[in-house]
């Protein structure tokens, strides 16, 4: 996935397990709508929102976000949608 380095978010959450879980929950969130339908059958979110909410959080496609941005980023969106 474009925009977040895997293997820096895999250390970083072994470091801060307790983290897992709202990344794994936002993570959730952001998948694409019957995802079991496509090809490669994982819950990723789709290619063109994929795009617009890293031009939304960094202005640009082609930037990779630090696993700790990535981290303070599931935790607000979580705690947005806690509070409706």
């Amino acid at each position: 996935m474009n925009g977040i380095d895997l293997r820096e978010m895999a250390r970083y959450l072994s470091r801060h397990p307790s983290k897992m879980p709202v990344v794994v929950r936002a993570g959730w969130r952001l998948r694409a709508r019957q995802w079991w339908r496509r090809p490669p059958f994982l819950p990723l979110p789709g290619e063109s929102y994929w795009h617009f909410r890293m031009i939304t959080a960094t202005g640009s496609t082609s930037a990779t976000l630090s696993a700790r941005e990535v981290v303070n980023a599931a935790t607000w969106s979580l705690r947005q949608r806690d509070e409706r």
